[in-house]
């Protein structure tokens, strides 16, 4: 487990290096369509700033995105205390708590590092869930909190946007600029063949790690309860009655335990979580290891 964190922490870092060699593609492009090297490294600093800014505010935004509110112990004494059990059983700070007003089952995790930490849960989680099932879920919560998980998806989803917006403007300036500095067909056929791929490929990325993610949060929260069964039931009323949530924000799918999207075949394809079967499964396989 402790493998596992070290190693998030240094996906954190090889997370960014892809893609700041996608964003510098992307600016070598522009470049060579203007004959200027500078507009390179201009794109990867304004990249870079805005990945900055999504790192500290990402935690904000996403509770302004869900609706959540935070509340203190007398408000919901039930999940305040949950999530401080496990506070003090895992020696980490108490995080912010905060409740979404939404019948559809379901908790998310957000912020920077342990020290500035969310957990938040639905109304609809709370009503579904048994004690030893909504502790399951919230070790869940905080094991990625515990993973530094958080750290990671904020950057990669700030970075990820980055491309995605870099690659539209990129794209409006090759194609209706009026002023083709570079008139070579094979430099623009291949240079949009990039910016195409490139929020792709950053979108394909940023996927695979949240679904890993999901798994050693799994792992992390059975650990945690020593309860891999509580942990397993837990996913199993969010399969039998799941569903898709009233504020529903692709930018924030992958912050919570269990897809919050409404279903279909693109969003199962390229959905952040792995299918809640496997999950289960997985806990189920490895229920003596805990």
């Amino acid at each position: 487990m402790y493998k596992a964190i070290a190693a998030n922490k240094r996906n954190t870092f090889l997370i960014m290096a892809v893609f700041v060699g996608i964003i510098s593609a992307i600016g070598y492009i522009v470049s060579i369509f203007y004959g200027n090297n500078s507009i390179t490294w201009w794109v990867i600093g304004g990249a870079a700033i805005y990945a900055l800014i999504q790192y500290f505010a990402a935690g904000a935004l996403a509770v302004a995105m869900t609706g959540a509110r935070e509340i203190e112990k007398k408000d919901n004494p039930r999940l305040y205390r949950v999530v401080e059990n496990l506070s003090i059983t895992l020696g980490t700070p108490m995080p912010k708590v905060y409740i979404i007003e939404d019948s559809a089952p379901n908790a998310f995790a957000t912020g920077r590092d342990p020290k500035h930490a969310i957990v938040a849960a639905t109304t609809g989680l709370l009503d579904i869930m048994d004690d030893r099932e909504l502790t399951a879920v919230m070790a869940h919560e905080m094991g990625h909190v515990q993973n530094y998980d958080i750290r990671v998806s904020m950057i990669t989803f700030g970075l990820v946007s980055a491309i995605g917006i870099l690659s539209d403007i990129v794209i409006r300036m090759l194609f209706f600029s009026g002023d083709n500095r570079n008139s070579n067909p094979f430099v623009l056929v291949v240079g949009v063949i990039v910016l195409i791929l490139a929020p792709i490929v950053a979108a394909l990325v940023q996927l695979a790690v949240s679904r890993q993610r999901e798994y050693l949060a799994d792992a992390t929260g059975a650990l945690t309860t020593r309860d891999s069964d509580g942990m397993a039931s837990a996913l199993e009323k969010l399969q039998a009655y799941g569903k898709p949530m009233r504020k529903q924000q692709s930018a924030t799918a992958q912050l919570f335990i269990s897809n919050p999207l409404k279903p279909g075949f693109f969003s199962k394809l390229f959905s952040s979580h792995p299918p809640l079967q496997d999950r289960i499964k997985r806990l189920r396989d490895n229920a003596s290891k805990f």
